[in-house]
């Protein structure tokens, strides 16, 4: 939900938060002087940080300033990527032909309205998040440079991830002439995790202030009390409220006016009154001074949303708009429910916790009946039904075995499509998963189909295919094969490959390579085939054997560099090219050929343009090979275009590689060694070890030459041991001779006895040379000579 403020009402003044308030006012003043502001509120359900926020928009309004609420909403039924709207609602403050410019733009086809036959395409390309980001920002600078902007954003803890994302990047590029004002509790609901990463990113920015807002003092509780109920409490009436609410002012002011309709105020009659455990017992007692009928009503509103449609609501309960709102009368009242400020056709609970307890007092089956009418009226209002494509699958999917299966499984698929166009990839995930449960259970296999293939590109992109659930990938072949789909029966056993072998679980995958390749051999389909020859070249690199996937990979030279600047086609079969043409690279580059290797590189690199994921990629490779042919100028150069792609780390598993490569390459050249090895070894911990990932092995034993670099040799012995014991546990034995190699240097730097130190670089060089790892194999030829030179004088 969003809104500009066009001046709130402070006729009832704040009460207490002083200090608090001080902070806020600080940073609106920062933005207004043409600097920026960030301030984040937090604290537990109801103590009052709504009532700062909207006393600080108020007087940044008065100010000057342009003030846009967000205010995210919990539930599955609330649109993912919420915070869209909040940027949407800018576009009116541009000038008309430039408003035009970006209603017409990437960012306008996602915050604009459209008609009916609006298309929302099934996903974005894989930079296409960082790309949108980045236009927000511009939207955001361009209004700012007008007017100053104040960003109102309110119950942050239930933010979807993407959200999320969005508004992590905004405040770490934040315009100047802008401030951010955010609040969130810190219980109930416990912050994600995904909210937690925000809250820590945006801790490190110096404009950052973080406000934890406490429960009222006593005499702040007697104020309040004051002013809700016209009577002076007394001290021992106030001390009383005060050690019953624990000093929330959302529970003070509910009981204040529970009490304030019976007799005068005074410690007897509070004392007689059982002041609720919850808030939840004070709206169930406001609630009974409801007619059955106006109830009845509440209920409905109640789970519809926090903001109630009026028009919505009465169709779904039967009734002309005129008794709805006679009925809404005696709610509004009670304060249970009220006017939207600046709206007449909507109403909205005054706190979310009120709307949760009336939710509570219905019934399962009641309540599946009204989910049930409120879907049927959304479909019936709606004339485009992708703009409510997420509130209607949320109301279907909740009145469970009532809505007709097909169409609970074609909207939540619908769902998902428009949560994934909006980059929304956990919600379009969750949503696509029980599509394909609902149409399971009912025998639908082409809609599961459909809701499987989409899950698995989302999923894919969400969490990379080491993070993609097996069964329903498993689930999927199988009724691609039912429905004789060859290649999209090869596109699940290649993704359900994938994740095994990102995975390091090489038994498993071994045996999936194997299969797509005899699938392959015997199919007419070129996709098919590459999929094969993709997937055994891989994994025949990942058991050690260079050679053999050198050549295999080689086959899948026309498939994967011609071409590769088509951005349009199929999600999974674009990752497909993209790392196909690295891991050829890598493998060229270990066979020996290293010009080929670079060859290879600049075709990637001139085809990724400025789409920042496959430049990701393209860096992610780059300055891997860099790495393990010694150079660490090359590896340094590449890993910086791909970080200053992605400098909030979006692409974590390509992105890890990125930072082990500057790391090395800041270690191998004295450029502080020891701090380098220490955020490189953090970065294992965090990125590759748990669970294991491709690369484990390779980068402890590239850890052990940062911390050679350093003069710290039981770090580096300690580092090539945690090397091969990934070895040995995981199985990916391409750097084998490289760690070797390795260990030899250490020894020769703890002046061990020279044939010690030959004894070993001969292991490398006769393991390097049995695998075909020609590149290995030469820089155990070189440490062999640098040894015989070293003897002979």
């Amino acid at each position: 939900m969003t809104e500009r403020t066009a001046g709130a009402s402070t006729a009832d003044r704040l009460v207490g938060r002083a200090e608090e308030l001080a902070v806020v006012r600080h940073a609106v003043e920062s933005a207004l002087a043409g600097s920026t502001g960030l301030v984040l509120v937090e604290g537990e359900p109801g103590v009052g940080k709504t009532r700062l926020l909207e006393e600080a928009g108020a007087e940044a309004n008065r100010q000057g300033a342009l003030v846009v609420w967000g205010r995210c909403l919990p539930g599955d039924g609330t649109p993912s990527m919420w915070l869209w709207a909040v940027i949407g609602a800018l576009l009116d403050e541009v000038q008309d032909a430039a408003r035009q410019d970006w209603q017409a733009g990437e960012l306008g086809r996602l915050v604009t309205p459209r008609g009916s036959d609006r298309t929302t395409p099934v996903l974005p390309d894989n930079g296409g998040r960082f790309r949108l980001f980045e236009e927000a920002v511009v939207l955001v600078r361009q209004v700012a440079e007008r007017r100053p902007v104040v960003l109102v954003v309110d119950d942050l803890q239930w933010a979807d991830a993407a959200s999320l994302d969005l508004l992590g990047h905004l405040t770490a590029r934040l315009p100047g002439g802008t401030a951010v004002i955010g609040a969130l509790r810190d219980r109930a609901p416990v912050p994600s995790p995904e909210l937690g990463r925000m809250l820590a990113a945006a801790s490190r920015l110096p404009e950052h202030r973080r406000i934890p807002l406490g429960p009222l003092g006593q005499a702040e509780v007697a104020e309040l009390v004051r002013r809700e109920t016209g009577q002076d409490p007394g001290p021992g009436t106030t001390r009383l409220i005060h050690t019953r609410t624990a000093g929330n002012p959302f529970f003070v002011r509910e009981l204040s006016r529970f009490l304030a309709d019976g007799d005068v105020l005074t410690e007897a009659t509070a004392a007689r009154t059982a002041v609720p455990a919850t808030v939840r017992d004070v709206v169930r007692d406001r609630m009974t001074g409801l007619s059955a009928d106006a109830g009845s009503l509440l209920q409905i509103a109640a789970l519809i949303g926090r903001t109630v449609d009026l028009a919505l609501l009465a169709r779904t309960a039967g009734l002309d708009h005129r008794t709805c709102l006679d009925r809404l009368e005696a709610c509004e009242g009670l304060g249970l429910l009220e006017p939207s400020p600046g709206d007449p056709y909507s109403f909205g609970f005054p706190h979310d916790l009120v709307r949760e307890s009336v939710a509570e007092t219905i019934s399962p089956p009641r309540a599946a009946r009204l989910h049930l009418l409120i879907a049927d009226a959304l479909e019936h209002r709606a004339a485009d039904t992708e703009l409510v494509a997420e509130r209607l699958a949320h109301h279907l999917w909740s009145a469970g075995p009532l809505a007709d299966p097909a169409r609970t499984a074609t909207a939540l698929v619908r769902a998902g499509r428009c949560a994934a166009a909006k980059l929304a990839l956990e919600a379009a995930a969750r949503r696509l998963h029980s599509a394909a449960r609902v149409a399971r259970a009912a025998g639908l296999a082409e809609l599961e189909l459909a809701a499987l293939s989409l899950f698995t590109a989302v999923d894919g992109m969400r969490a990379g295919y080491v993070g993609s659930a097996v069964d329903p990938l498993e689930r999927a072949e199988h009724l691609s094969r039912a429905l004789d789909r060859e290649r999209e029966a090869a596109d699940f056993l290649f993704s359900r490959w994938a994740a095994y072998a990102q995975g390091i679980r090489l038994d498993r995958a071994g045996r999936l390579a194997g299969q797509l390749l005899a699938q392959g051999e015997a199919s007419d389909d070129s996709a098919v085939r590459a999929y094969g020859w993709y997937a055994w070249g891989i994994h025949q690199w990942g058991v050690g054997n260079i050679g053999e996937a050198y050549r295999y990979l080689s086959r899948t030279d026309w498939t994967v560099l011609d071409d590769l600047a088509h951005h349009e086609e199929d999600p999974l079969r674009r990752d497909l090219r993209l790392l196909a043409a690295g891991m050829l690279a890598m493998t060229t580059a270990l066979h020996g050929d290293v010009d080929g290797a670079l060859a290879q590189l600049a075709t990637m690199e001139a085809a990724a343009g400025d789409d920042p994921y496959t430049i990701t990629v393209w860096a992610a490779y780059s300055a891997r090979i860099a790495v393990l042919i010694g150079g660490p100028a090359r590896a340094l150069h590449a890993a910086e275009r791909g970080i200053d792609v992605d400098p909030a780390f979006s692409f974590g598993f390509l992105g890890a590689y990125q930072r082990l490569a500057r790391c090395w390459a800041r270690a191998v050249t004295g450029e502080d060694p020891v701090s380098a090895a220490a955020e490189a070894q953090d970065l294992i911990v965090a990125s590759l070890s748990d669970p294991p990932r491709s690369g484990l092995a390779t980068w402890y034993g590239l850890l052990g030459e940062m911390w050679l670099a350093a003069g710290k040799l039981d770090e580096a012995d300690a580092a090539l041991d945690r090397a091969l014991s990934a070895i040995e546990t995981c199985g990916q034995r391409y750097p084998e001779s490289l760690l070797l190699l390795l260990r030899a240097r250490v020894s020769q730097a703890r002046g061990e006895p020279v044939a010690t130190v030959r004894a070993v670089a001969e292991r490398a060089h006769a393991l390097a040379v049995e695998r075909e790892a020609h590149l290995f194999a030469r820089r155990a030829e070189e440490l062999l000579a640098e040894l015989a030179d070293n003897t002979s004088r």
